[in-house]
């Protein structure tokens, strides 16, 4: 649970190799625990989660009890992440006709590596235990590992078990971290979002929302000092703290299940809103902070040293924006919305300010400080910027899909200046509709889409990418523009997987294992399904749709950071991609987008209206959630397998409308 999180191998080991280890608040704290019997590992056979934070994994001890062909020692590990440390159960049951005696023994060890250490692949300086305990301490951090019965060996943990014929035992032990420098901490309270219950006619939808929001749950955070504002981590292990853009999407993907979630998130990213020019950090007046460390972020192989207040990123400040106005739309009060009316109002004027450097109408960035990263928007790897012919662009770049982003940000922006009585609106309104009269002349390419950025020299850069179906719903395209766009995202080139790619499969920079440039990126995926499906075109949701459904058995419905791009009748199942995060938040939020898109509830808390707008047809068949929220009020919604859409136990206050 966050910010603590566990990586071990499939047989419950954490073994001092690679980027394995128990992980607290950007800090390795468990470098190794390999459970030992007899000073041998037993032979695993399963593991499985075991609810939010839990993880089973048994194995068998095959040499001990009776000869016999069937194992008669069975050694269960019970392994609960908690927000201050971990806790095992180590149960060892016999079916022996005769007594049974063994040593148990956790080899256990702690590094205390950075993050950022860890990741890249480096050996990290040994940490010596504090006198003859287990108790390892550094930069002020503080790991204790105890057992309960066990005796201290060297580093060992180590019990003396004698079972009974048809015994049992359960052995404890635990990791506990004193961390007063962490910048994150756990939530005192319940989750932020309403129970989901939902039935399908698609089975695989129910499991993947349940697995999904367990893992959501266990990656609630708030900052340290401020318990009131829940945010989520990123994902594990590599991104347990506050992502502006990553916390700002999943906020906006779970707006369904209630408010509180975006109310937080808002408030956190608010109070770190640049309010000076800095070079180095990238802040600037207004501008909505990439992401906060305990102290620099420094990855010595390519050169990245990133300050512990990092505000790196072209697109959470118009994210910010359209959460807060979304936000209020499901019902967040006037009062919450209007207290961060300021904060909007620094925001948008970042939009044609410092996003805009020189002065051509698009939001652009370029790393002045050489230190930062190379590019700033979600596709945030140094080669995701390439043209067609796979050649990188040069910077500053300018991203279709932040113009899209700053075209919504600022219509939704002038909505909540008028309905709160504030100045400006129209100044908005006009910059929206100039947006889009540029985009449009800049650009569109000889393909018939839209590029995926301008380069340092305002040439469009023609590789053809999933980012372009971010402009969905966002308002920047026409009918007929985006009916152009939901046919090249639904075409064999980029919907031939399991999920939309990244790029192109015709491009020349395709690789269906790049970071960036040919993966499959859930979230990424799901922002389009939600976009095409608030356009009208239902039936290229259910294509993506479809492919994360597939996706999502193979990962056990933990759907990862990213997966591999190959086509599926290729590879048959998903090949993941190494040292992908996982639970990612936005990855585990895409469910909750699968299930809304389908649906398709609409309210306008503050105009007394919802509207239902479920896909046409029906494409992904029967379906009907028991949660969704709206001003606070949770309702039933269903569609049936012929697209009729109903809502139950909406309050009398609000008119339902039915799209036509």
């Amino acid at each position: 649970m966050a910010p603590t999180s566990a990586l071990s191998g499939a047989d419950g080991q954490i073994r001092a190799a690679g980027v394995q280890g128990t992980f607290h608040a950007d800090r390795r704290v468990v470098s190794e625990a390999v459970l030992l019997i007899d000073g041998r590992e037993a032979e695993p056979i399963a593991h499985a989660a075991a609810g939010p934070g839990r993880s089973r994994f048994t194995s068998l001890a095959r040499w001990l009890g009776d000869v016999q062909p069937d194992p008669v020692v069975r050694v269960d590990r019970l392994r609960e992440i908690r927000a201050y440390g971990m806790a095992e159960e180590i149960t060892i049951t016999s079916t022996a006709t005769m007594p049974v005696a063994m040593t148990v023994a956790m080899r256990v060890n702690c590094d205390l590596a950075a993050i950022e250490t860890v990741k890249s692949g480096y050996d990290a300086e040994p940490v010596t235990p504090v006198g003859g305990e287990l108790t390892w301490t550094s930069g002020g951090t503080t790991v204790a590992m105890t057992g309960e019965g066990a005796e201290v060996r060297g580093r060992e943990l180590r019990w003396e078990v004698a079972l009974e014929a048809g015994g049992t035992m359960t052995l404890c032990w635990r990791v506990m971290v004193t961390d007063p420098a962490a910048v994150v901490a756990a939530p005192a309270g319940p989750v932020e979002w309403s129970p989901l219950k939902v039935a399908a006619a698609d089975r695989r939808i129910p499991a993947l929302l349940a697995q999904s929001l367990d893992d959501l749950a266990g990656l609630r955070l708030t900052e340290t000092g401020h318990p009131g504002d829940t945010f989520l981590g990123a994902g594990v292990p590599w991104f347990l703290t506050v992502f502006g853009r990553d916390s700002l999407w999943a906020a906006r993907m779970l707006l369904p299940l209630g408010t509180d979630l975006a109310r937080g998130t808002l408030r956190v990213l608010a109070r770190r809103q640049g309010v000076r020019h800095d070079p180095l950090t990238g802040e600037a007046p207004g501008k909505i902070m990439h992401e906060l460390r305990r102290g620099e972020f420094v990855v010595p192989v390519n050169g990245l040293r990133l300050p512990a207040a990092y505000y790196g990123t072209i697109d959470a400040t118009p994210l910010w924006i359209s959460l807060l106005h979304d936000a209020w739309r499901w019902g967040l009060p006037d009062g919450e919305v209007e207290a961060l009316l300021p904060a909007m109002e620094a925001a948008l004027s970042w939009l044609a300010t410092d996003a805009d450097p020189d002065g051509d109408g698009f939001l652009e960035y370029i790393d002045t400080s050489g230190r930062g990263l190379a590019n700033q928007g979600w596709k945030d790897s140094g080669d995701s910027v390439r043209f067609h012919d796979g050649r990188l662009a040069e910077p500053p770049i300018a991203l279709a899909e932040v113009q899209g982003y700053a075209y919504e940000a600022a219509v939704k922006g002038a909505a909540l200046l008028d309905a709160f009585g504030r100045p400006g609106a129209d100044v908005w309104r006009a910059y929206a509709a100039a947006m889009a009269t540029r985009f449009r002349e800049r650009f569109w390419v000889e393909g018939g889409y839209p590029a995926l950025a301008l380069d340092r020299d305002k040439r469009p850069v023609d590789a053809l990418t999933s980012n372009i179906g971010h402009l969905l719903g966002t308002g920047i395209l026409n009918h007929e523009e985006s009916a152009r766009v939901a046919s090249f995202l639904a075409s064999p080139e980029m919907a031939a997987g399991f999920g939309l790619r990244t790029m192109s499969s015709a491009d020349k920079g395709f690789s269906p294992l790049s970071y960036h440039c040919g993966s499959v990126w859930p979230h990424d995926t799901a922002i389009v399904i939600a976009g095409l499906a608030r356009d009208g075109f239902g039936a290229e949701a259910a294509v993506l749709a479809e492919g994360l459904l597939a996706a999502a058995e193979p990962f056990e419905n933990r759907l990862p950071e990213l997966l591999s791009g190959d086509a599926r009748d290729a590879v048959g199942r998903p090949v993941p991609y190494p040292a992908s995060c996982r639970p990612q938040a936005w990855s585990a939020a895409a469910a909750v987008v699968i299930t809304h898109a389908a649906l398709g509830l609409h309210p306008d808390v503050p105009g007394g209206t919802v509207e239902l707008r479920p896909m046409t047809g029906a494409p992904l068949g029967a379906l009907s959630a028991d949660g969704f929220v709206v001003a606070g009020t949770p309702v039933s919604v269903s569609v049936d397998a012929a697209g009729a859409g109903e809502i139950d136990r909406l309050p009398g206050r609000f008119k339902a409308v039915t799209a036509g």
